[in-house]
């Protein structure tokens, strides 16, 4: 990437929203939505980065945060090269990344992050009944199990969420994530539109 991307950080604990958010608002004119897990899961296997991968994952360890930012570069230059995000007109809109402080220092200069959306709720047991519907409506396993659940919202509190520390106050807007969908993305955009235009 020679210039930093214009991008927006969708940031929230698991069950908070930010992936049907990120879809959702991606699917409008000017924004090009990018999840981490998505790219990880379009990855060729027999490509050099797919072979990296394959190696951490088949054994069930994460992605060293190099090799994460590495994925994630390639994945966005080639939706560049294909014409799909363009980034004199497109805002990216990163879900799932950055993950952990090294990863958003690894990001600097790469991206011009203009705002933060912190999706955030009051009310931890809601997220989890989400998450348990979720894993009813759509068959993710890693949904089911409740002690899986409050693992991955541990994991958040102790890594994700000091990231939000790496960015100005100022940058960051905290949207309650309990309302309904359409109602949340209202309010994001209300609080996007000053920050794009």
């Amino acid at each position: 990437m020679s210039t930093a991307f214009k991008t927006v950080l969708l940031f929230g604990p698991p069950g908070s929203g930010k992936g049907t958010q990120g879809v959702a608002i991606g699917t409008l004119p000017g924004f090009f939505h990018c999840s981490s897990g998505d790219v990880f899961r379009s990855l060729d296997p027999e490509s050099e980065l797919g072979k990296v991968f394959k190696q951490y994952s088949t054994r069930g360890e994460l992605v060293p945060d190099d090799v994460t930012i590495d994925i994630c570069t390639d994945f966005l230059n080639k939706q560049v090269d294909a014409g799909k995000f363009n980034p004199a007109n497109d805002v990216l809109l990163l879900d799932g990344l950055p993950r952990n402080v090294a990863q958003a220092q690894a990001l600097d200069g790469k991206i011009d992050v203009v705002k933060v959306v912190y999706l955030e709720a009051s009310d931890t047991e809601a997220l989890v009944q989400r998450l348990k519907k979720r894993a009813l409506d759509s068959g993710r396993a890693d949904d089911a199990d409740e002690n899986v659940i409050r693992n991955r919202m541990q994991v958040y509190t102790d890594e994700t969420a000091p990231v939000l520390a790496h960015y100005p106050d100022n940058v960051i807007a905290k949207i309650d994530a309990l309302p309904t969908p359409a109602e949340v993305m209202r309010t994001i955009l209300d609080a996007l539109i000053p920050a794009i235009g």
